[in-house]
């Protein structure tokens, strides 16, 4: 009987349990993502092997537990429970040593004073500045820097995450960052779906054509080889598809290369110009395709049709001042929209509640639009909406807890999640524990 079971959590009389789905979605897409599951005075209980067991009205759950069968009980009165958030980064060595970090200010005035991403990238800084940089760093210093970064993106709520390579370009050093990414996996509490993205920049001295034959002949038989090994987990091929770095073409033969070997496609499309990336991914079978600020409409309708999902980059369009991508045009048309925060030195942000700001001020999605994206849908993106994304039984127990009689504080106010989040809940475990933040029951 489940109520004689030792259980690992309860969480207790919450004022709402936002469950995001209620029937197993995948993801949630038009009206689904304008109106999501939400439970009142509810609990939720986590069982030992960290799933999610029970989720219902409280005096239910009452009913159907006995207390002293878990290990721990969190009262949630005037609280909200919601689904741990999904945050995407790279991993790269380019904030770590104090010149390194003089340098990204150096490259950030220029764009402040009117340079473009292109123009900076061309001239020596941009990605090349950072494989500099990132080639030279030992795994021990580029695993410090990564788990120092999960630990902040976990305190805003960040319980999934995609870590892409992209920063080393050469096969050894790309090995070495896919390799720090699985210490983190196995060394900390955040999940972690890893990325090869060797196909960030055409390294200096070769061509597109000559870095695209290197990645095929040489990168993916060797990442096929260590995975058959169990000595890394590779889940996802990107490649930035852009003018000026790899075309159509080679964009084509890397990700079809990659998807042989069993990667999922989710790679950097018509971001900076209209490549027709969107229509590629589609005809490919991609997972996701991530930016799309410069995207067709006749990729968006295609994108739809595929169920390819649309991650959008609030914080790019904003400090690169790009166009914002058409998220509402995508959200008539039917494609799964999903959020992410694209950490790397041009968009700095560690907090999801920002980008789902962000998100709504700027894209004109609503609040539940933006949580949808930032949780179902972006589990989705990665591959993990079975597991990962909503609060329903047999799913995994990551969550967060916050201080407000109403979730949607957590985007109202913009910037203020350190004050709002109360727990980080991973496997049914308190990650971590806010004692100070502040009680929002008066709002």
């Amino acid at each position: 009987m489940a109520g004689r079971q030792r259980q690992r959590l309860l969480l207790h009389n919450a004022e709402q349990l936002v469950l995001v789905c209620g029937r197993r979605e995948p993801f949630l897409r038009r009206d689904g993502a304008r109106s999501l599951a939400v439970l009142r005075a509810a609990s939720l209980v986590v069982g030992l092997d960290g799933c999610i067991k029970a989720v219902g009205q409280a005096d239910v759950i009452r009913n159907q537990f006995s207390e002293a069968t878990f290990e721990r009980i969190i009262d949630c009165s005037g609280k909200c429970v919601l689904p741990g958030r999904c945050i995407f980064l790279m991993i790269q060595r380019s904030s770590t040593a104090s010149r390194s970090r003089d340098m990204i200010l150096v490259l950030y005035s220029a764009l402040l004073a009117g340079a473009s991403y292109m123009e900076i990238h061309q001239a020596g800084g941009g990605i090349h500045f950072t494989v500099e940089h990132t080639r030279k760093a030992s795994e021990d210093e580029l695993l410090g820097t990564l788990q120092q970064r999960l630990g902040r993106m976990l305190r805003a709520g960040s319980t999934l995450v995609e870590c892409k390579s992209g920063y080393g370009l050469d096969l050894e050093s790309e090995l070495k960052m896919l390799r720090v990414i699985e210490r983190a996996r196995k060394s900390m509490d955040v999940g972690i779906s890893s990325t090869y993205c060797g196909a960030h920049a055409v390294p200096k001295g070769k061509t597109a054509t000559e870095a695209t034959d290197d990645i095929i002949n040489n990168h993916l038989p060797k990442l096929k080889e260590l995975k058959l090994s169990g000595e890394i987990h590779v889940n996802n091929i990107d490649v930035f598809c852009e003018k000026g770095v790899f075309d159509l073409e080679s964009t084509r033969r890397i990700l079809q290369a990659g998807k042989d070997i069993g990667l999922q496609i989710n790679f950097h499309g018509d971001e900076l110009h209209p490549m027709k990336s969107a229509e590629l991914g589609a005809e490919l079978g991609a997972r996701a395709i991530s930016h799309l600020e410069e995207v067709s409409d006749e990729g968006i309708v295609a994108m739809a049709r595929a169920k390819c999902a649309a991650v959008l980059l609030p914080t790019t369009a904003y400090m690169l001042r790009l166009k914002q991508p058409q998220a509402r045009k995508m959200l008539e048309e039917g494609v799964i929209v999903a959020l992410g925060s694209d950490f790397n030195p041009n968009a700095y942000c560690y907090s999801m509640p920002m980008v789902m700001h962000l998100a709504c001020v700027n894209m004109k999605m609503s609040m539940n639009e933006a949580l949808a994206a930032a949780t179902i849908n972006a589990a989705y993106a990665l591959g993990k909406s079975d597991t990962h994304g909503s609060l329903e039984v047999g799913k995994q127990g990551d969550l967060l807890i916050i201080n407000s009689s109403r979730w949607e504080h957590l985007i109202y106010q913009f910037g203020g999640h350190e004050a709002l989040i109360n727990y980080v809940i991973v496997k049914g475990k308190v990650i971590y524990e806010n004692e100070r933040c502040e009680s929002m029951s008066s709002y």
